[in-house]
């Protein structure tokens, strides 16, 4: 197909890629936080049951009525996707994509896919936190802690549906609640510098061929799509390619330097490697 010989053409030529991903990449990888499906049902249809939760997004953002519970949910979700995650075909044809080239990854996904699959974790900006990482539950200091190991043993202590309260952790500073670092409420500590990143990387090569690769991502998330696009009207030399099942995106402004490509993001990705 003549636009996907384009496409590598541009990705071959280019100085740095700037890549964006959603929900689109997550689902295209087996994880749907917005779906009541099987996967949901095999993990929490206890929880869906107990609380009317509906979906993993449902189950992040609930109030749960104890910690027990709360880590029980968490530790479940992270186990399950986190626990032995260590890449998928898309993060393997991404790479070989971009192969050595400069690249910057901004996503709004938590789960962590990118860095647990190898990509560099400098060069990775998570725009809404992680489930590898926890917090103070109200925020009283700003530093983050990793979560995987304790997520392990909190699995392996489950027992009649719960993990054990012992495995709870606490602030190491207050003695209060933890969380894990996503924006469930006005506590979620935001990443300082994310913005930072996103601007060196776009002076660094200001002027230079820059593709931006967006995956997975919906109209609607403009935190992305909104300051890529207007990089891509202002950079001169700015390749803008979209990959995204049922929606695609692109303004008349930017339409001559543009690709959009409709369909399922494992197919797309292993064309383009071919």
């Amino acid at each position: 197909m003549k636009q996907y010989d384009e496409i590598k053409k541009s990705i071959k030529e280019a100085d740095a890629i700037l890549i964006g991903a959603s929900n689109g990449f997550s689902i295209s990888e087996g994880l749907h936080l917005f779906a009541e499906n099987q996967a949901f049902l095999n993990l929490f249809s206890d929880f869906k049951h107990k609380f009317g939760i509906k979906n993993i997004l449902h189950g992040c953002s609930f109030e749960y009525p104890t910690e027990v519970e709360k880590w029980t949910f968490w530790s479940r979700l992270i186990w399950h996707y986190d626990g032995h995650y260590t890449g998928s075909p898309n993060t393997v044809n991404l790479k070989k994509l971009i192969e050595d080239k400069p690249y910057l990854i901004i996503t709004s996904n938590g789960e962590g896919h990118f860095y647990l699959s190898g990509f560099d974790e400098k060069k990775i900006v998570e725009l809404e936190g992680n489930w590898l990482t926890m917090q103070c539950a109200h925020a009283c200091h700003q530093t983050l802690y990793p979560t995987l190991e304790m997520i392990e043993r909190m699995a392996q202590s489950e027992k009649d549906g719960y993990v054990s309260k012992a495995s709870i952790p606490q602030c190491p500073k207050c003695g209060g609640t933890m969380q894990i670092h996503v924006p469930v409420n006005r506590y979620f500590i935001q990443d300082n510098i994310a913005q930072e990143k996103f601007k060196t990387f776009v002076e660094k090569y200001h002027g230079k061929k820059i593709v931006v690769l967006e995956m997975g991502i919906g109209y609607r998330n403009q935190m992305i799509k909104a300051p890529f696009m207007e990089l891509v009207s202002k950079e001169q030399n700015a390749t803008y390619i979209t990959i995204n099942k049922g929606e695609i995106y692109i303004p008349n402004a930017i339409q001559n330097k543009s690709f959009g490509i409709d369909g399922d993001l494992t197919d797309i990705l292993s064309q383009l490697v071919s």
